[in-house]
């Protein structure tokens, strides 16, 4: 669990990066939950955006991205989703 801290030194370092998934009109699905944790693993930070043609509630999907990766949901603004968890093998990100 992050400490609001933690929270507010995370989106300050997320605010620069361009989101590398999307969801669509599939929704949240194994596969793309899949290749979030491969990313999580790789980058530790990264965000998700929510298409309009979802038709799933934006904090809903949130949710079960974070649930499905395993990774702590920072922030949800707008279509924008931010996940963050701590690598194994590639740790650069330090939390205060």
């Amino acid at each position: 669990m992050l400490t609001g801290k933690q929270k507010r030194y995370l989106r300050s370092q997320a605010h620069h990066l361009t989101p590398i998934f999307q969801v669509g009109k599939g929704g949240v699905n194994e596969h793309l939950i899949r290749h979030i944790v491969e990313a999580l693993e790789t980058r530790e930070l990264i965000k998700v955006s929510v298409l309009n043609n979802c038709t799933d509630d934006r904090e809903d999907v949130a949710v079960r991205l974070a649930e499905g990766a395993e990774a702590e949901l920072v922030q949800v603004i707008g279509k924008i989703i931010v996940l963050y968890k701590e690598s194994k093998e590639h740790k650069t990100i330090e939390l205060p």
